[in-house]
């Protein structure tokens, strides 16, 4: 940790492991009876189990209790999943999921306050300070991202530029004229501010951005390290999710970027198996799971998330971290008894010369098999025969690694779609 910054930390990032397990038991047997005493779904599903919140007398007694998941928050549309008085609730937010029923999230004073706290808390462990400028271009409205950031740079003491997504010229013009230090955004629309800033003949290392927050969907470490020679920066990772706050659940911290420590006095993680439901230990690879440990409105309780990666000790702060989430399980592609996620093919396509980031993935299903097509685009500059040789270097290279052939598809510079900001990767049109 560098010199002087244990000073910055606030009294939670301090505790040692056994305050905050004495910390998390507290705070878990408080929101768990919450939970059972007002939401009344969440109570019959302990009921049809056969649990109740006396049975929980130590942090591992968590799980016998039911898993919360999406279809649960979709058949409780819009507020039967509140524990609180509608006159309580200050705010409303929704998922930004295109399918199906929105889960709806509510948000109290107490809430909206200690979502600010983790958030200012996340920008911090970045290495963002007050009196700093932070663009940022998250989507504002009914997705948490936008204001979630908002509200914690804010609470941090920093300057907001709250320009939103898309208008991808004039985010660089801002950029340039307002040299913010900081930009929180999705890390596929930075790419799009990247490609903005070359097509203005800007360099994008000339700029005042010295720190990226990036989230809202997985990215790889190969992406992480193409933003930052792009534009100078250091580029960290913030995770977080609607139904369990919005983002600032976790942030990676600057010193380390070894994967985003979990504010654990805040969420209480849990691994598991994604077939069975078993709790896995620290460090085995499997199905993030949370419960909140303060919220009012909504407290969640044992939420599958379906990201896959695995808890790991703690290293800038006492708090465990997480791997940086890379999959989902719900994203997974499964192509001829091969399990693939997009980020697999991103770090290839990475890998490639003379092909840009932008990339997504189509499944058909012409006759009876599944064929995968890589869609991709070329680099401004590049001749027909680097086109072709990139297209067997890619090709090759999916076959190699992850044990798949895929058609590969590299099209013209700046045809494919941008995204203003969560990344459609998978384009499946084995049911059309």
């Amino acid at each position: 940790m560098p010199a002087g910054y244990a000073a910055l930390l606030d009294d939670a990032e301090r505790l040692s492991i056994t305050e905050l397990r004495a910390l998390q038991l507290r705070r878990l047997k408080a929101s768990l009876r919450h939970a059972y005493d007002n939401v009344e779904g969440y109570r019959q599903k302990c009921e049809n189990r056969g649990v109740s919140p006396d049975m929980l007398e130590r942090l591992s007694d968590l799980s016998k209790f039911p898993f919360t998941v999406k279809d649960d928050l979709r058949q409780s549309y819009p507020f039967k999943s509140f524990a609180v008085p509608m006159d309580k609730v200050l705010r409303l937010h929704a998922s930004s999921g295109t399918t199906g029923q929105p889960t709806v999230v509510g948000y109290t004073q107490a809430d909206i306050d200690m979502w600010a706290d983790v958030v200012a808390r996340s920008i911090r462990a970045a290495g963002g300070r007050a009196g700093m400028k932070v663009h940022i271009a998250y989507g504002y409205g009914l997705f948490t991202g936008g204001l979630g950031a908002h509200y914690g740079a804010e609470k941090l003491g920093c300057t907001v530029i709250p320009m939103s997504g898309g208008q991808t010229e004039k985010q660089v013009r801002l950029i340039q004229d307002f040299k913010p230090e900081i930009i929180m955004v999705t890390p596929s629309y930075m790419l799009s501010i990247l490609d903005e800033f070359h097509r203005q003949g800007i360099d994008p290392r000339s700029s005042s951005l010295k720190i990226g927050i990036f989230g809202a969907e997985p990215w790889s470490d190969h992406m992480r390290r193409e933003i930052e020679r792009a534009f100078d920066i250091d580029a960290v990772d913030i995770y977080g999710l609607s139904e369990v706050i919005g983002p600032g659940v976790a942030n990676e911290c600057l010193e380390t970027k070894d994967g985003p420590t979990i504010w654990e006095d805040h969420f209480y993680p849990e691994i598991i198996n994604p077939d069975t439901g078993e709790v896995l230990p620290d460090g085995e690879m499997g199905e993030l799971v949370f419960t909140s440990l303060t919220k009012e409105a909504m407290p969640i309780i044992r939420y599958r998330t379906r990201d896959l990666t695995r808890l790991l000790p703690g290293t800038a702060r006492n708090m465990r971290r997480m791997e940086k989430v890379t999959g989902r399980s719900d994203d997974m592609m499964i192509i001829r008894g091969v399990n693939i996620f997009p980020t697999q093919i991103e770090e290839i396509v990475l890998g490639v010369p003379n092909l840009s980031p932008h990339y997504h993935c189509e499944i058909t299903r012409p006759e009876r098999l599944d064929v995968l097509t890589v869609v991709t685009e070329e680099k401004a500059g590049c001749s027909d025969a680097e086109r072709d040789e990139a297209a067997a270097i890619l090709a090759s290279r999916i076959k190699t690694l992850i044990g798949v052939t895929a058609q590969i598809d590299i099209r013209r510079e700046n045809s494919l779609a941008r995204s203003h900001g969560k990344a459609q990767r998978i384009f499946d049109h084995r049911n059309a």
